[in-house]
């Protein structure tokens, strides 16, 4: 399994793009993928700060995909912006990261880490503990999560 993020200047360079050039370039891709679920995100705010689109020096991305129940969309937010992202921005290893939403109550959270270990340790010792105080069961109806592994040589 690949993941792929792109990351846009703008909805309108990503429109531009859809209309003008996608439909050539997968073309010439058909037959070598299967199964492409794709999702777009906008951004809503940082994960620690100064998110920024380079991959060169993180080894590991932890990407959640969580749909959230509509009548508590806000509180999954808030709880995000004041729980989950000052308890990642303060550990150890973390690079940066991103809180995207889609329609739908779809919610990304991507976060950036120098090493496997040092995400381990952030969720041994903190993720339970945290995810009871910020009431992410009540919160989230689906939530589908990987770890991935960068492979430097894809980044562009």
């Amino acid at each position: 399994m690949a993941h792929i993020f792109s990351f846009w200047e703008s909805r309108a360079f990503y429109d531009s793009f859809m209309a003008r050039s996608h439909d050539r370039l997968a073309s010439a891709q058909s037959g070598t993928f299967k199964d492409a679920q794709v999702r777009l995100f906008d951004h809503r705010f940082d994960v620690k700060t100064g998110f920024e689109p380079r991959f060169t020096d993180a080894d590991l991305l932890r990407v959640a995909l969580c749909r959230v129940h509509e009548e508590r969309s806000e509180h999954f937010v808030l709880m995000q912006e004041k729980v989950w992202n000052p308890a990642m921005a303060g550990s150890p290893g973390m690079v940066r990261g991103l809180f995207g939403e889609a329609p739908g109550h779809e919610y990304l959270v991507l976060s950036m880490w120098q090493s496997a270990a040092e995400h381990g340790k952030y969720r041994t010792e903190r993720v339970e503990r945290l995810a009871l105080r910020a009431q992410t069961e009540a919160d989230v109806a689906a939530l589908a999560g990987d770890i991935v592994d960068m492979e430097q040589a894809w980044t562009v």
